[in-house]
């Protein structure tokens, strides 16, 4: 008999039952309260309770449990989405976190298969590690890297920096272990890279936000871990210029180039906010600068090849000055620069951050347009633009002035979103490139998504989860 509409204690007896009594905590326990909020503490949500599974099987035990009691479950991995596609809000009362940080083994490194079978709940750093001490590269790098897990990643179809050379998350998946939301449990971690039997059912549970199921395990592509890797700032005169420095990268140096960060003054100069006890490693006078990263096998000289490309597009007039790391430690601070980027708007306070491409083509023309747009409709904000231009994807932002409040920031974001929405969908991009949908931007999807692809979705949900057990109210109405 399903349990009574309120009965949190009957439901956490029987969570406490599977995963043990000290990995399931009732909603309003403040070992739960990192789980119902966002990752910048904007949003705070309420829940039955939260639990924590260490097994498939027991994610598996807590699925059908809820499936028969009707109870909702919303999967978590690091909590460090942009989207709040894992938090429970608006999803009704009857609702439980299923965290999958205990799921952190790494089961298996195959070396001879350039693959890696780690379950969800493994910090994305930890197998970043791991496959580099294998002599590997394990390719998705973001900013939140040291506290994201690979489950997310998955759920979120994760991007990031490497995207250029690597492809995003979807590009790493060999195989996937996943507890459906009847709790029955789909094994495909054989790590195969050829296998045509039918449809990739994998495909269906990679950016799909945990509406389908919950990703317990995945087999994952391995690279080869570059022996030479070369960073540099440079600076230029123009958005434009930055494109074509892009373009003619890879003309001229083909897949060698890892990395390509735009980021024009005002970005350099909201950094150092962040950085305060840090020189500047260039003039910050140029309107313009791109972060790069080359890379390569032992016997390719990245280097060489980095320094006299970089001699070809400064006599044509595209690069203005540059600086070179010559060590790690070089190199670490000028990443160090593109990471503060987030850490100074959060000191900003409350503010409108987007994700958002275009084609690498109109780059150039898009931000113009839309950071004149936005400076048009709130001239004392601060808007920034910058982003991984070699894979089309930029985040303006825009960041209020101080003495705001939270009022009219909020009014600011609303306003200011579907400014940013309108300019890309002008451009034929997407509002989402890298971070999803989540709750944050389902009306916007359900708005500019094509007819027959919701109905898909929709079908798609409605045959796999008929019960709407499986984070409700995300993605998908």
């Amino acid at each position: 008999m399903p349990v009574k509409r309120h009965d949190v204690a009957t439901v956490l007896e029987q969570l406490r039952r599977v995963v043990g009594d000290d990995f399931a905590w009732s909603g309003g326990d403040t070992k739960a309260e990192p789980y119902l909020r966002d990752w910048h503490g904007d949003h705070v949500a309420a829940a039955l309770a939260v639990v924590m599974p260490a097994t498939t099987a027991q994610v598996q035990a807590v699925v059908r449990y809820c499936a028969a009691q009707g109870v909702a479950v919303v999967p978590q991995g690091g909590n460090t989405g942009l989207v709040l596609g894992a938090l429970p809000l608006d999803t009704g009362d009857r609702v439980i976190v299923l965290g999958l940080g205990r799921m952190n083994a790494i089961r298996h490194i195959d070396q001879g298969n350039y693959s890696m079978t780690v379950e969800s709940g493994c910090i994305l750093q930890t197998v970043q590690e791991a496959a580099a001490t294998a002599g590997f590269l394990f390719p998705v790098s973001l900013g939140a890297e040291g506290s994201c897990q690979i489950g997310g990643n998955i759920s979120t179809n994760a991007g990031g920096v490497n995207v250029l050379r690597y492809g995003m998350m979807r590009e790493q998946i060999l195989g996937l272990e996943v507890v459906l939301p009847d709790g029955s449990v789909m094994h495909n971690l054989k790590g195969l890279r050829k296998d045509n039997r039918g449809v990739d059912v994998n495909q269906l549970f990679i950016g799909a936000e945990g509406v389908l199921g919950i990703v317990t395990a995945a087999s994952l592509r391995l690279s080869p871990l570059p022996q030479n890797v070369v960073t540099a700032l440079l600076a230029l005169n123009s958005v434009d210029d930055a494109v074509q420095l892009y373009l003619q990268a890879r003309k001229r140096c083909g897949d060698l180039m890892t990395a390509f960060e735009l980021m024009p003054q005002n970005v350099l100069t909201l950094a150092q906010e962040a950085l305060p006890d840090t020189v500047a490693p260039m003039s910050l006078e140029h309107s313009t600068y791109v972060l790069v990263e080359f890379s390569g096998a032992e016997l390719v000289d990245v280097a060489g090849i980095l320094e006299r490309f970089l001699e070809h597009v400064m006599e044509d007039g595209i690069l203005q000055d540059a600086v070179i790391a010559h060590s790690h430690a070089q190199a670490a601070t000028l990443w160090r620069y593109r990471e503060a980027v987030n850490e100074a708007q959060a000191l900003r306070g409350l503010h409108l951050r987007s994700d958002v491409s275009v084609s690498i083509s109109r780059m150039a023309e898009f931000i113009e347009q839309v950071e004149h747009r936005l400076q048009e409709a709130f001239p004392n904000s601060l808007v920034v633009g910058y982003g991984h231009i070699g894979d089309g994807n930029v985040h303006v932002n825009v960041l209020p002035p101080a003495d705001f409040s939270t009022a009219q920031r909020l009014a600011l974001i609303d306003a200011g979103s579907s400014l940013i929405t309108e300019c890309v969908m002008a451009f034929d991009g997407s509002f989402s490139a890298e971070h999803g949908v989540g709750r944050l931007k389902k009306s916007t999807f359900n708005h500019y998504a094509d007819a027959a692809q919701r109905d898909v979705l929709h079908k798609l949900k409605l045959c796999v989860d008929p019960k709407n057990i499986m984070n409700p109210g995300c993605l998908l109405s």
